[in-house]
C-alpha cells in the first residue's frame, strides 16, 4: 500500500479516535509537507497522549515516510 502522508496520518488517527472527530489539512510547499490535525477539544488528549507520547510517535512515523520520499514534514495539532 502506497499512502500519501495525509492518508497515512488519517489512517493512524482513525485507529486512535475511530471514524470522524478529526480533520486533517495538508499544505505542500515544494518538498515540505505541513499537516494540521483539527480535533474536538475532548479528543485532543487522546491524540497527544501521556506526556506527549502519542503525538511524538505519530510525528516519528511521518518523519520516516518523509525521509523515504526525500521530503520534510511537520505535524501540528490545532484545537
Amino acid at each position: 500500500i502506497n499512502l500519501k502522508m495525509k492518508e497515512l496520518l488519517e489512517y493512524i488517527l482513525q485507529g486512535i479516535l475511530g471514524e470522524g472527530g478529526f480533520y486533517v489539512t495538508e499544505e505542500v510547499d515544494g518538498n515540505f509537507v505541513r499537516l494540521l490535525i483539527k480535533v474536538e477539544p475532548e479528543n485532543a488528549g487522546m491524540v497527544i497522549g501521556k506526556g506527549g507520547g502519542t503525538i511524538k510517535a505519530i510525528r516519528c512515523i511521518l518523519r520516516v515516510k518523509a525521509t523515504l520520499e526525500k521530503k520534510g514534514v511537520s505535524v501540528n495539532l490545532v484545537e
